[in-house]
């Protein structure tokens, strides 16, 4: 997923129901889908994070040197900046990127 060319917007906008119970005709189920994606997105970007981090981590047993590492604070502030997860995902089932499979009863 590339973070940077999203077009979810990071404040908070109202969606017609109509358009995000359209694919599967129940908004419940239009909802449950967009969470479980949300909840994935989250991990990912959370590893990502992580990782990044992880990068520029400086393993110092001594407690009288705490410094700020400013590749660290530029990783995060970026991530900070994005859009939140839930957005991600409900601009993704807008735009049908979200596969999903129905229970079989």
């Amino acid at each position: 997923m590339d973070l940077k060319k999203t077009n979810a917007p990071v404040n908070t906008v109202t969606y017609n129901k109509n358009t995000i119970e359209e694919p599967v005709g129940n908004v419940y189920k239009a909802i449950t889908i967009i969470a479980k994606r949300a909840s994935q997105i989250n991990t990912e970007i959370k590893g990502e994070l992580i990782e990044k981090l992880e990068e520029f981590a400086t393993y110092n047993d001594s407690l009288d040197e705490v410094f700020e590492n400013k590749e660290q604070i530029e990783v995060s502030k970026f991530y900070e900046k994005l859009p939140k997860a839930h957005a991600l995902a409900v601009e993704e089932w807008l735009e049908g990127k979200v596969t999903f499979k129905e229970a079989v009863k």
